[in-house]
């Protein structure tokens, strides 16, 4: 069985090779817009030509040549550095020919458009780093943290995405897998011994060795959700009664004016989105229009997209005036959000009342005082804040993980807890074991169809 899955494995890379395009592909590589310098990046068999044409001839393999970029009747496109990467020492492990020249927008079609009349083709996005992948130049966690290291909102996010580039999620990933497959060989090979009378689960301390898997891997779990969640940040919303202090605590969040603050109740009339970070997180900070009976046909539009906006929170903030507290119209709002979003009971405006500022757990709920006019209590709600995403001080060892990696994680979490709670059936233990490292190798690639792959790399910019 397990040496079905190897074969399997090997398979389902070369199938999806010899049915992926051989032929050339060129893109803009840097981002749209005018700059200093632009790339445009052709990969695949004809490089070499294109270069001899584009350039008079094809640079020594991985030295930049300044030459002249010329069209078909020799005149002139510009000139710039050219850099030949022969195969398989390329970033996609085929034939990479790169052409630095000025930044112009319309220069970098012109220079574009030349290597495609040689015959190349656009590429689609995140093309190169598919055919990186499909050439064994990196896996897919690696393919996936390119982007990651592209797209990264904050410094800390930079630092994970770059581990799981340079490959140290898969390593982790690796050392599961492989102490995996060695647990599944003994299991299946007792599987071959039936009439034997001895006790093969018991004495190859199977229970054991699962049980030193679990711990690894609930380790790999733990930097794996930090990573997440330096991904994909969280999503705040501020909500309660008008004139509670919403906008004004949005404010001080955001440490800028980004709404406006009037002591007229209603005045926020539509839900406003502010992108911040504590610590390297990101926060998706929603303020809301205030919630209360009115006429108003625009207050009433901003009302209803403040309910809406809710349904998509992972923190929901229920401000209160800490002059008359938690109310029975509070109670309503409460009631009405989604029961698996956290709550912070937020008491506004403590430099009026003179209270001090405090976090206290009470009736179980968190209920913090602060002022959002003064900032005084704010850190306090930080700090809330980023303890009920989950956060920890220590970063070091985090990767950059995606919404599949978390679940493939659980699900190989909860293959090796039924296998540990089925000792007595070997057959049970093994199949439990083949469904773990199915679960495992798709993080990396090994058990990824082809239709999951084209999903992943359409979301990537063109030219990478």
């Amino acid at each position: 069985m397990l040496k079905i899955w190897l074969k399997n494995k090997v398979t389902l890379k070369n199938q999806v090779s010899i049915t992926s395009p051989i032929d050339t592909i060129a893109a803009i590589a840097t981002a749209s817009g005018a700059g200093g310098i632009g790339v445009v990046r052709v990969s695949g068999p004809l490089s070499r030509a294109i270069a001899t044409e584009v350039l008079g001839h094809c640079p020594a393999p991985r030295h930049a040549a300044y030459l002249d970029f010329k069209q078909a009747n020799g005149d002139l496109i510009d000139r710039g550095i050219a850099i030949f990467y022969p195969n398989p020492h390329s970033y996609t492990g085929e034939d990479v020919l790169e052409l630095q020249a000025h930044g112009g927008t319309a220069l970098m079609q012109i220079v574009l458009s030349r290597c495609i009349a040689l015959g190349a083709r656009q590429a689609e996005p995140g093309e190169f780093t598919r055919r990186a992948y499909l050439n064994d130049k990196m896996d897919l966690a690696q393919a996936e943290a390119v982007a990651d290291v592209i797209n990264a909102a904050t410094m800390e996010a930079a630092k994970s995405a770059v581990r799981s580039l340079s490959g140290e999620f898969s390593q982790r990933i690796n050392s599961l897998l492989l102490k995996l497959i060695d647990l599944r060989m003994y299991v299946e090979a007792c599987l071959d011994f039936p009439e034997e009378e001895i006790d093969f689960i018991t004495q190859g301390r199977v229970a054991e060795k699962l049980a030193a898997i679990v711990i690894e891997l609930s380790s790999v779990f733990a930097k794996a959700r930090q990573g997440s969640l330096l991904r994909e940040g969280i999503n705040v919303v501020l909500v309660g009664q008008p004139n509670v202090g919403k906008s004004s605590l949005m404010n001080q969040l955001a440490g800028e004016e980004v709404a406006i603050v009037t002591s007229i109740a209603g005045t926020t009339r539509d839900t406003i989105k502010n992108a911040i970070q504590i610590n390297g997180v990101p926060l998706h900070i929603i303020d809301t229009a205030g919630l209360r009976e009115t006429d108003d046909e625009v207050e009433k539009f901003g009302i209803a997209r403040t309910w809406r906006a809710t349904e998509t929170a992972n923190i929901a903030l229920l401000l209160v005036d800490a002059a008359h507290g938690i109310t029975e119209t509070e109670k309503s709002i409460l009631d009405r959000l989604p029961q698996e979003i956290a709550k912070i009971w937020v008491h506004n405006k403590i430099d009026v009342t003179q209270e001090p500022a405090l976090i206290e757990e009470k009736n179980q709920a968190t209920h913090i005082y602060l002022s959002a006019k003064t900032g005084v209590g704010v850190e306090l709600l930080k700090a809330q804040l980023l303890k009920l995403a989950g956060y920890q001080n220590n970063s070091e060892g985090v990767f950059m993980a995606r919404a599949r990696h978390l679940q493939a994680l659980a699900e190989v979490e909860a293959h090796l807890q039924l296998a540990g709670n089925q000792m007595d059936s070997a057959e049970l233990v093994a199949e439990e074991l083949r469904l773990a490292q199915e679960s495992l190798g798709g993080i990396t690639g090994e058990f990824t169809p082809d239709d999951l792959l084209g999903e992943i790399f359409s979301k990537f910019c063109i030219g990478k």
